[in-house]
């Protein structure tokens, strides 16, 4: 008698023998922590994407904190991001005590809009934190220009675009610091752990120290000559990340023939409407996000799936309809285009080595599951 299916799961990491190689040796050094192991990562990640500085931190959210603050951010300033992200893109405005002002984002893209962006600017601006949202490059070059009118920095969150390229140019290498993210469910993992791009040396130079304690680069003992973070990563986390990128190339590979398939399995699909394409871009694939028809209960589908061994998320809430911005004094109805598109929008099990039968039964729940006329 058999059971019931093995339950696919919403992701799962990349990891094999060549990361156990290299926390075996970091181990076997005693280094766990400011050791050899984190510039390796650092200058292979900086090499990988095509920058001169590549300065790694504790978590994404800590790159962010960061470079929030070098842009000058604080109490009675304001920082403008999308609402169509995970929080932390928002949250580092709220360490420096500034303000958050969301501006609505593209229908197609789920990208910021950058007319809205325009249009959210005051003079207590300080910053931009523009979001490539699902591996897919925002309209990077016009929220600069933008910026660059108006005297205001720019903080490119592209913590879910590792690979992604706008208009065949990478992300991160389009002249502002950028942030990337290795939680376990992004393209590489260090575990959890971040890592900020630059080619502004001014700009490396002052994460390096604020990432530290604000540890000054006299060379004396325990100087500290600023206010700092303890936001390193250790040599640990650091070591499966440098095996992460001698692997990126298949890595990125393997998702993007995923997500191939995904459009082949669902193409035609009643009910539902598949990720965009740019003509000019490349997504770098974070996860596999559908639109269901605005007559479909998607929280009815997250459940149903869930019952029958498919994991699935609603990907993503609208952060300013959080219970922490709601307090805030944000309302429904404030971002239309964002509300619309996070009512609807569902991820589905995404994760490079997801076999092609997990695939054709995924989309084989999810149609029976539309055809089911109570959920319309």
């Amino acid at each position: 008698m058999s059971g019931s299916p093995e339950p696919i799961p919403i992701a799962r990491p990349d990891i094999g023998p060549r990361e156990e190689e290299l926390v075996l040796e970091v181990l076997r050094s005693g280094s766990l922590s400011l050791g050899p192991m984190g510039p390796r990562f650092e200058r292979a990640f900086a090499d990988w994407v095509g920058v001169r500085h590549a300065a790694a931190v504790s978590s994404g959210t800590a790159g962010l904190h960061l470079l929030a603050h070098l842009a000058g951010a604080g109490p009675g300033g304001e920082v403008i991001t999308s609402p169509f992200s995970f929080v932390a893109s928002a949250n580092c405005a709220l360490y420096t005590g500034a303000d958050v002002v969301f501006a609505d984002i593209d229908r197609d893209t789920f990208n910021l809009d950058p007319a809205a962006v325009e249009a959210a600017i005051t003079p207590r601006t300080k910053a931009i934190v523009a979001v490539h949202i699902f591996g897919l490059p925002c309209r990077i070059e016009e929220i600069r220009a933008i910026a660059d009118r108006h005297g205001i920095a720019v903080i490119e969150d592209a913590a879910e675009a590792l690979g992604a390229r706008r208009q065949r140019r990478m992300v991160g290498t389009t002249g502002s610091p950028a942030v990337f993210a290795f939680y376990p469910n992004k393209q590489m993992t260090t575990g959890e752990g971040g890592i900020v791009t630059t080619d502004d040396d001014a700009v490396y130079e002052a994460i390096l120290s604020l990432r530290n304690q604000g540890r000054a680069d006299s060379g004396q003992w325990l100087a500290h000559d600023r206010l700092g973070w303890n936001y390193r990563m250790d040599d640990l986390s650091a070591a499966v990340g440098l095996a992460q990128v001698e692997r990126l190339d298949a890595i990125l590979a393997s998702r993007a023939a995923v997500a191939d398939r995904y459009g082949a399995l669902l193409a035609g699909l009643d009910g539902v409407e598949l990720p965009v394409a740019v003509p000019g871009d490349t997504r770098s694939w974070f996860v596999y996000t559908v639109l269901l028809d605005p007559a479909v209960d998607r929280d009815a589908v997250i459940g149903l799936l869930a019952a029958r061994g498919v994991a699935s998320k609603p990907y993503l809430p609208a952060i300013h309809l959080q219970p922490l911005y709601r307090d805030r004094g944000h309302r429904p109805g404030e971002l239309p285009v964002c509300e619309a598109v996070s009512a609807r929008c569902l991820a589905l099990p995404f994760f490079g080595s997801l076999t092609a039968g997990q695939q054709e039964r995924v989309a084989a729940e999810l149609a029976a599951i539309l055809a089911d006329p109570p959920l319309r």
